[in-house]
Protein backbone atom coordinates (compact mmCIF):
# COMPACT_ATOMS: atom_id res chain seq x y z
CA UNK A 1 0.00 0.00 0.00
CA UNK A 2 1.47 3.32 -0.69
CA UNK A 3 2.14 5.78 2.09
CA UNK A 4 2.45 9.75 2.28
CA UNK A 5 5.90 9.96 4.65
CA UNK A 6 5.62 13.65 6.24
CA UNK A 7 8.58 14.87 8.65
CA UNK A 8 9.49 17.48 10.70
CA UNK A 9 13.09 17.08 11.48
CA UNK A 10 15.30 19.55 13.95
CA UNK A 11 18.75 19.41 12.56
CA UNK A 12 20.02 19.80 8.90
CA UNK A 13 21.86 16.99 9.17
CA UNK A 14 19.42 14.27 10.23
CA UNK A 15 16.88 15.97 8.06
CA UNK A 16 19.13 15.46 4.64
CA UNK A 17 19.83 11.65 6.13
CA UNK A 18 15.55 10.78 6.40
CA UNK A 19 14.95 12.30 3.31
CA UNK A 20 17.02 9.89 1.45
CA UNK A 21 16.36 7.23 3.09
CA UNK A 22 12.66 7.86 2.34
CA UNK A 23 14.40 8.21 -1.38
CA UNK A 24 14.94 4.81 -1.30
CA UNK A 25 11.29 3.91 -1.46
CA UNK A 26 9.69 6.19 -3.14
CA UNK A 27 9.18 10.10 -4.96
CA UNK A 28 9.63 13.37 -3.15
CA UNK A 29 6.45 15.68 -3.70
CA UNK A 30 7.12 18.50 -1.82
CA UNK A 31 10.18 19.76 0.38
CA UNK A 32 8.93 17.36 3.75
CA UNK A 33 6.79 14.48 2.01
CA UNK A 34 7.71 11.26 0.11
CA UNK A 35 4.70 9.16 -1.16
CA UNK A 36 6.26 5.99 -0.88
CA UNK A 37 5.39 2.51 -1.42
CA UNK A 38 7.65 -0.19 0.92
CA UNK A 39 6.06 -2.91 -1.34
CA UNK A 40 5.49 -5.35 2.00
CA UNK A 41 5.42 -5.24 5.15
CA UNK A 42 9.01 -6.39 5.73
CA UNK A 43 10.43 -3.14 3.55
CA UNK A 44 7.86 -0.95 5.94
CA UNK A 45 9.72 -2.44 9.44
CA UNK A 46 13.13 -1.64 7.29
CA UNK A 47 12.04 1.69 6.41
CA UNK A 48 10.65 2.33 10.03
CA UNK A 49 14.19 0.73 11.49
CA UNK A 50 16.18 3.08 9.41
CA UNK A 51 14.38 6.12 10.02
CA UNK A 52 14.80 5.55 14.12
CA UNK A 53 18.28 5.49 14.05
CA UNK A 54 18.47 8.42 12.48
CA UNK A 55 15.83 10.87 14.36
CA UNK A 56 16.15 12.36 17.65
CA UNK A 57 12.58 11.22 19.06
CA UNK A 58 12.72 13.73 21.22
CA UNK A 59 13.02 16.72 18.43
CA UNK A 60 12.20 15.04 15.52
CA UNK A 61 8.95 13.15 14.16
CA UNK A 62 7.97 11.33 11.06
CA UNK A 63 4.40 9.86 9.97
CA UNK A 64 3.37 7.69 7.67
CA UNK A 65 0.10 7.96 6.42
CA UNK A 66 -1.67 5.30 4.22
CA UNK A 67 -2.83 5.79 0.79
CA UNK A 68 -5.83 3.76 -0.26
CA UNK A 69 -6.14 3.12 -4.08
CA UNK A 70 -9.29 5.39 -4.19
CA UNK A 71 -7.73 8.11 -2.22
CA UNK A 72 -4.77 8.50 -4.70
CA UNK A 73 -7.81 8.51 -7.37
CA UNK A 74 -9.18 11.44 -5.94
CA UNK A 75 -5.92 13.83 -5.66
CA UNK A 76 -6.29 17.19 -6.52
CA UNK A 77 -3.11 19.43 -6.54
CA UNK A 78 -3.50 23.33 -7.12
CA UNK A 79 -0.36 25.00 -8.12
CA UNK A 80 2.57 23.45 -9.13
CA UNK A 81 2.89 20.38 -7.41
CA UNK A 82 3.96 16.39 -8.46
CA UNK A 83 1.06 14.06 -9.72
CA UNK A 84 2.69 10.31 -8.56
CA UNK A 85 0.57 7.95 -10.93
CA UNK A 86 -1.13 5.61 -8.38
CA UNK A 87 -0.57 2.60 -10.89
CA UNK A 88 3.18 3.09 -11.04
CA UNK A 89 5.46 0.48 -9.03
CA UNK A 90 8.25 1.52 -7.51
CA UNK A 91 11.35 -1.14 -7.15
CA UNK A 92 13.62 -0.92 -4.23
CA UNK A 93 17.92 -2.09 -5.90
Amino acid sequence: MKMLAVYDIAETKRLNRVAKILKDYGVRVQYSKFEIDPVRSSAFTVLQERINEVIDPEVDGVKFIPLCRRCLATIEIIGCGTYVDPDAEYYIL
